[in-house]
């Protein structure tokens, strides 16, 4: 079966959830493009898009179709060869809004998995549940011949166990796309020693259309991405326990400052709290415990997470992209207030920032902000700098970040130590590329 043919029926489990419609708009346009080839005309490609909510698959058909008008507005040069044959098509916004028909008449949505049993690719995007993940595969494996391939979007449980509980026999790898998949370049591919050679190349070769950077991982719980970014995570928690009762002072200004540490310090697109809230407080917690029975050398684990659950404070965002209030409470995209889990309710941060930024003490005139190093062509000498004045300064701030950048690069270290990484470079662009760290966590900055 040719890589075309392999795309004329495909299947996206979880389609109208945030990484499933992605991935779903990504294998639209992709087979779309795929049909208007002049060798394929005629022949019928399908993208049967299954959820469980018929609101979610209509607002699904609604994303897709601006979605698509933005991807067609980019490529209206290309469009007008495509459709050279079409006297009936004169102004571009005739062919922007063909192809959007195009597009669209190949997404067939449904609520029902029976959909599935005629694809030759199935894209499972459906949530972090190893035994809802083998129960769906397991059904539409029953129900498919031999021929039928299947990609798991699951960040963190073992593709060896999903395969083996679903009877999938080499027929299954994880493509791990990151969030939002539309947006994000990054995708982690991770085999089984029975994975088929021809299923891997395959897998290429769509990454390679969609003009993604594959970093492979080794079939480890978490695999690279989060099994660096939950002890990260981690790191991050622990030290604001331990800040707020070495210097006695409320936990909620702990978590600011150790926030702020992460992301100014650091210089981090986001500070740890907001990212854990960005993921979501109740995902981070699911994702630890799916990686906590594998690792009986460590707890991949923190009861601070579970209090932030039981008082129904959950992050996460919205359908819109808004963010959720998590431990950071956000108003137009800002932090406005801090969660305190003991009182239950957000503090302002105009009631106690002053004297938090006051503790932590100034940053190095040296210092870079991380939106200014996106285009910056001397980037590693300017941080250079920066992180060797800061590790002459002696602040409180100046000591939390050099001991998270330290700990950052011990995590980096231990994840190619232990195998689930084949090296540091490709450690480094999972974060750089999949986190959008302005420099890997495997440095010499903090030594």
């Amino acid at each position: 079966m040719t890589y075309d043919e392999r795309l004329q029926n495909v299947t996206v489990l979880g389609a109208a959830g945030k990484m499933g419609s992605g991935i779903l708009l990504l294998t639209a346009v992709e087979m779309a493009d795929l049909a208007l080839k002049p060798e394929n005309k005629g022949k019928a490609f399908i993208l049967n898009a299954i959820d469980v909510s018929p609101e979610g698959l209509s607002g699904l058909m609604n994303y897709l179709r601006g979605q698509v008008r933005k991807i067609a507005e980019k490529k209206t040069v290309w469009l007008r060869k495509m459709y050279a044959d079409r006297d009936d098509l004169i102004e571009n916004f005739d062919i922007i809004d063909e192809y959007i028909f195009h597009v669209l008449s190949i997404v067939w949505p449904s609520t029902t998995l029976e959909a599935a049993y005629k694809s030759n690719l199935v894209f499972e995007a459906v949530i972090e549940n190893k035994d809802l993940k083998v129960k769906l595969l397991s059904q539409i494996r029953e129900n498919t011949s031999e021929n039928t391939w299947f990609f798991t979007n699951t960040s963190s449980v073992p593709i060896n166990l999903i395969e083996k509980d679903a009877g999938l026999e080499g027929r299954i790898l994880g493509f791990h796309f990151y969030n939002p998949p539309a947006v994000q370049k990054l995708v982690e591919l991770i085999t089984t020693d029975n994975t088929k050679e021809e299923v891997k190349e395959f897998a290429l070769a769509y990454a390679k259309s969609l003009k993604k950077v594959v970093v492979p991982s080794n079939d480890f719980a978490g695999f690279i991405g989060n099994g660096h970014f939950m002890r990260d995570a981690l790191h991050g928690l622990k030290e604001a326990e331990a800040l707020a009762a070495e210097k006695n002072i409320p936990l909620y200004k702990a978590i600011y400052m150790i926030n702020k540490v992460t992301q100014d310090y650091l210089v981090r697109p986001m500070g740890i709290f907001q990212l854990i809230d960005y993921v979501g407080i109740d995902v981070v917690s699911f994702i630890m415990s799916v990686m906590n029975p594998y690792h009986e050398d460590e707890e991949i684990e923190h009861h601070l997470l579970d209090k932030m659950l039981e008082q129904g404070v959950k992050g996460g965002q919205y359908s819109s992209g808004a963010q959720k209030d998590g431990f950071l409470k956000y108003k137009g995209g800002k932090v406005v207030a801090v969660w305190d889990i003991h009182k239950q309710e957000y503090v302002d941060l105009d009631k106690f920032q002053q004297e938090c930024d006051e503790m932590l003490g100034d940053l190095p005139e040296s210092h870079v902000a991380w939106k200014s190093t996106l285009r910056m062509k001397n980037k590693e000498e300017v941080l250079k700098t920066f992180f060797d004045n800061l590790k002459t300064l002696g602040t409180l701030g100046a000591e939390l970040a050099v001991r998270y950048g330290r700990r950052s690069k011990e995590i980096g270290e231990q994840l190619v130590n232990s195998g689930v990484a084949h090296n540091i470079d490709d450690v480094n662009t999972v974060m750089l590329t999949g986190f959008f760290h302005a420099y890997g966590p495997v440095n010499n900055y903090f030594d």
